[in-house]
Parts: C-alpha cells; sequence; structure tokens
C-alpha cells in the first residue's frame, strides 16, 4: 500500500512544470502535486501544503533555487529536496550535497522521476 503524498514542483518553466507533473501522475496518480514558479512562492506555497518531496530548479529569476532550498532545508529539515537542473557545473553538484539536497540533471525524463519517487518510498 502506497500512502498518498505531496510533490512540490519549482521551476519558472511552466513546460518543465507541467512535464514533471505529467510524468508523477503517470508513475503515482494518487499523489498531489503542487507548483510553484519562483523561489519565493515556494517558501509561501510549501508552508501551506506540508510537501513530502521539493523538486527544484536552480536559474529562476528573483531568488534562485539554492537559495530557496536553503531556507526550505531550516524549515522543512527532513523533507528530501532534489535540485532539477540543466547547471551541472561541480560546484552546483558540490553544494547540493553539502547540503544534503539531491541533484537530478535536466532534462526531466520519466526515468529520472521514476527514480526520485522511488528514493523517497524507499525512505
Amino acid at each position: 500500500m502506497t500512502t498518498t503524498k505531496t510533490v512540490l514542483i519549482v521551476d519558472d518553466s511552466r513546460v518543465s512544470r507541467m512535464m514533471a507533473r505529467q510524468y508523477i501522475a503517470g508513475l503515482r496518480a494518487d499523489w498531489i502535486v503542487e507548483e510553484a514558479g519562483t523561489g519565493e512562492e515556494s517558501l509561501v506555497k510549501a508552508r501551506h501544503v506540508a510537501p513530502d518531496l521539493i523538486l527544484m530548479d536552480v536559474n529562476m529569476p528573483g531568488m534562485g533555487g539554492i537559495a530557496a532550498a536553503e531556507q526550505l532545508r531550516q524549515e522543512f529539515p527532513s523533507v528530501p529536496i532534489s535540485l532539477l537542473t540543466a547547471n551541472v557545473q561541480t560546484a552546483t553538484r558540490e553544494r547540493a550535497s553539502a547540503m544534503g539536497i539531491g541533484f537530478v540533471e535536466k532534462p526531466i525524463t520519466e526515468a529520472r522521476i521514476a527514480q526520485l519517487l522511488a528514493t523517497l518510498e524507499a525512505a
């Protein structure tokens, strides 16, 4: 039996959010998917929905994904956060690792989303 979980997708690209939502819905139809288009919006949304998993883009206007992830990590220390980014620089990976945050390369694929969801369920 799977427990219904809430996933918060944070990305300034509506297309990226739609793709991630579609993959999650296809893999876990009973899960709730919430969306935020900015780092600032992700903080507000997370406080309202108490997500079980946060997928965070790195490069966004305003508050970027790393800054938002740092704040979310402080407020929700046990919630898995994973960066979804095309920015595959070593410094970004190291920063994510130091913060205890996962790292998934874009483009978003069903296989990458499936792997993230499986990791969450195993936790």
